[in-house]
């Protein structure tokens, strides 16, 4: 794919990522995707022939690595999962504060909205968490942590509520509150 195919690909997922994180996939219609990127239908149909549930997948899976590259850099830098915890807790809030409460979870409302009906898209949310879920194992397991598995997904629970509840109170409270229980929780093994 040459660079303007390149752009052309990269400003629809753009589009997408931003309008099903803030309205999920009900919110990310096709026209408005069009309308948004500036993009020509043909150029949608070009580079996304599956449609609407292909562009969405492939939105989904960028912004999974996204946030996935990010925590990897934390845990990079991190000192022990608590400091990476509660960094990421951090990072998560910065973001969904900056974006108006519009942007938490950039899975959590299309997981919400069709993991029971809708298989593939389903199946990327879980893939996505399960990679976030591998990062926080990997250190948790490094640092010592009994059921680094376990842990791991009740501290990606324990974040994802609160981001759920921050966005929906458009306060940092809970996030405040989510860094406190998952560093007593980390300490507490």
């Amino acid at each position: 794919m040459g660079r303007k195919g390149a752009e052309t690909r990269g400003r629809l997922l753009d589009t997408t990522q931003e309008l099903i994180e803030a309205g999920g996939y009900f919110g990310a219609g096709l026209n408005q995707v069009i309308a948004a990127s500036g993009m020509p239908r043909g150029s949608l149909y070009f580079h996304f022939p599956g449609g609407k549930d292909e562009l969405v997948a492939e939105a989904l899976r960028r912004a999974g690595r996204e946030i996935a590259a990010a925590v990897d850099g934390l845990a990079a830098t991190a000192p022990d999962t608590t400091a990476l915890l509660t960094g990421m807790i951090t990072l998560l809030g910065d973001r969904l504060e900056a974006s108006g409460w519009r942007k938490g979870c950039p899975v959590a409302t299309v997981a919400l909205e069709l993991a029971a009906t809708h298989d593939v898209l389903q199946q990327v949310c879980a893939e996505v968490y399960a990679s976030w879920e591998r990062i926080l194992a990997d250190r948790l397991a490094a640092d010592g942590h009994p059921d680094a598995d376990d842990t791991a997904t009740t501290v990606l629970a324990l974040i994802e509520g609160a981001l759920l509840l921050a966005r929906a109170r458009r306060s940092r409270r809970p996030l405040d509150a989510a860094s406190r229980r998952a560093t007593l929780l980390l300490t507490t093994h």
